[in-house]
């Protein structure tokens, strides 16, 4: 039996080729490949770390900080870190030197008190500082509050900043019949400082505070408290006035955290705000 001689395994040239070829496209391929990864791994991290030197780290400023602050909230910072008393309690320790009286103005002094240098002041100018007043002798400006008890006019301006005695509440609290009495309380120690009748009172404002506080079915407190669910903070003032002939409110002013104020105008009725206005100083 005759066999074919077995064929040789052998590849033509052009087939040679075409093989070397395509394997030199796919080293090139691999290659092109790998410096494409490695330059978009580079460049992935270079453009993070350019990002990283562009855009800051991100921080919180405390509206605390008094650097950040203007004039009139670095004063009200600086009274309010001082202060101990509340208001609340002031208003008691107040209206407990007058028997039988009601509270009708309370003001920490030196928290904005433009609108107490508009009118004279009870225990100011009105009064006369060279003759002492028949409540001097009663009133308990001996409590060790620092303060020279010999000297009817060293508490006698409310508008004044806190001095050595530091911060004070200057309260008003009425009689029965209008007669408004004068209370300076420490606001550190809760002490009274000093209690006088307002002598620059007449008829006509003793009546006109009478019927207010007639009309006024609300106590003040209840008005502080519906300011501060409004806005949290520290309240610092509190007044009764006339609604422009649209019967009473309690205005009060609220201090919060960024120690801007904020005054409500409260029904003094009904205790529905009427009015709410921030200063933004």
């Amino acid at each position: 039996m005759r066999l074919d001689p077995r064929r040789k395994n052998r590849l033509s040239p052009r087939s040679r080729n075409l093989k070397v070829t395509g394997a030199a496209a796919c080293v090139a391929a691999a290659a092109l490949l790998l410096t494409a990864c490695g330059q978009s791994s580079d460049s992935a991290t270079s453009t993070a770390t350019e990002a990283a030197k562009v855009l800051p780290q991100k921080t919180t400023a405390s509206p605390s900080a008094t650097a950040d602050l203007i004039e009139a909230q670095q004063e009200r910072k600086r009274v309010l870190d001082a202060t101990e008393v509340t208001f609340d309690d002031a208003a008691t320790t107040a209206v407990g030197e007058v028997a039988g009286g009601k509270l009708v103005d309370l003001d920490l002094e030196g928290v904005d008190d433009d609108d107490r240098d508009e009118s004279p002041s009870p225990t100011g100018t009105g009064s006369p500082t060279g003759s002492p007043s028949p409540t001097d002798a009663a009133s308990p400006t001996g409590s060790p509050t620092g303060s020279p008890t010999g000297s009817p006019t060293a508490t006698g301006s409310p508008t004044a900043s806190p001095g050595a005695e530091g911060p004070v509440w200057v309260a008003e609290v009425a009689e029965k019949d209008g007669t408004v009495h004068t209370v300076r309380i420490n606001a550190v120690d809760g002490k009274v400082i000093d209690a006088r009748v307002d002598e620059d009172q007449d008829d006509q404002d003793k009546q006109q505070t009478a019927r207010w506080l007639s009309e006024a079915t609300q106590t003040p407190e209840q008005a502080a408290k519906v300011a501060t669910e409004k806005k949290k903070g520290t309240v610092t003032s509190v007044s009764l006035d006339d609604n422009d002939g649209n019967g009473v409110i309690w205005s009060v002013d609220v201090v919060g955290s960024d120690w801007k104020k904020t005054t409500f105008d409260v029904d003094a009725k009904n205790d529905t705000i009427v009015r709410e206005e921030t200063d933004n100083d």
